[in-house]
């Protein structure tokens, strides 16, 4: 069986995060431990799709620097295709994220103005467009700034398109292009922002805005909560198992979009993708690694403990 390849577009970058190892104090010195990798939304969803039966290759911008020269040897180690733009005269993008002593995010920079100036340029070069029209499909992040969103939808009419909402500053660049995703992947704060819910609301009514705006198919995440996916027919939760240890909550929903996106162009129906993408975003939360150890084994016995769908009734207009 062929696999199919899938076009990652946006983020792929030095991935900072320092964890606590005290309580956290607004001003203060706290104790802690940093440790540095390689993410980005798009690179980190399409190693889980490629370690689950796809092949990849990778679009982003770098510098020309030493943290630049690591996000390639990353990108190389993986098997994935190349073909990011170098600027020799720029800094690599890069995240940084301070943790508490569970996991969780307190507080994070982006530095990434790179993509900021260059991703809508780059995306109108004509081996941009060779390389979507032979792709399967093609997977985007919000890094990509809106203008760039619109050249790559319109470049990938006839392709999948899925995409990642990155944060909420970020995830209104998609607003655009609801209509042309095949699936996009959210937190509950991005979905607000998206649909531009008052106060955020509750789920239903964040599934019903954009199913108004006209998008087809997303996955709601909300925390250690229920996981929420929908299309035009149906609403179904699945309720994460907790993690057997929390080591790093970052990068959780991109291994959730990485092996979702992976069972949609595999053919499994909606209820079957999400309870394999939840697997996988539990898988990254025990963790400290920037995409989990998705092998045969540990996702079989993870997706055993991930309960079935359970379809949601339509809430009334």
């Amino acid at each position: 069986m062929t696999l199919p390849k899938i076009l990652a577009v946006g983020g792929a970058h030095i991935d900072r995060r320092g964890q606590m190892t005290s309580p956290f104090i607004p001003g203060a010195s706290i104790p802690g431990t940093m440790r540095e990798d390689v993410g980005g939304g798009a690179f980190n969803a399409l190693r889980s799709s490629v370690r689950l039966g796809a092949r990849g290759a990778m679009l982003s911008l770098r510098g020309g620097d030493g943290a630049g020269e690591t996000v390639a040897r990353a990108i190389a180690d993986v098997r994935i295709d190349d073909l990011s733009a170098v600027f020799l005269d720029r800094s690599t993008p890069s995240y940084t994220a301070l943790l508490d002593s569970a996991g969780d995010v307190v507080a994070a920079l982006a530095d990434m103005q790179l993509y900021e100036i260059a991703f809508a340029k780059q995306l109108r070069r004509a081996k941009v467009r060779a390389e979507v029209a032979e792709a399967d499909a093609v997977l985007c992040d919000a890094n990509v700034p809106a203008a760039g969103l619109e050249k790559l939808a319109s470049l990938a009419a006839s392709k999948p398109l899925f995409a990642i909402a990155i944060s909420p500053a970020k995830a209104v660049r998609l607003a655009g292009i609801l209509p042309a995703l095949t699936c996009l992947y959210m937190n509950s704060r991005e979905a607000a922002a998206i649909s531009d819910v008052e106060g955020g609301g509750p789920i239903a009514d964040l599934v019903e805005a954009l199913r108004r705006l006209g998008l087809g198919r997303g996955v709601i995440t909300h925390g250690d909560r229920p996981v929420t996916a929908f299309d035009a027919s149906q609403t179904i939760v699945v309720t994460p198992p907790p993690p057997r240890r929390v080591a790093d909550v970052t990068g959780a929903g991109d291994a959730l979009a990485g092996a979702m996106t992976v069972a949609i162009l595999h053919g499994r129906p909606m209820d079957v993708a999400l309870r394999e993408g939840v697997a996988a975003a539990v898988l990254a939360i025990e963790t400290p690694d920037a995409v989990p150890d998705l092998s045969q084994p540990a996702f079989r016995d993870m997706l055993a403990l991930v309960p079935e769908a359970v379809e949601m009734p339509r809430s009334k207009p």
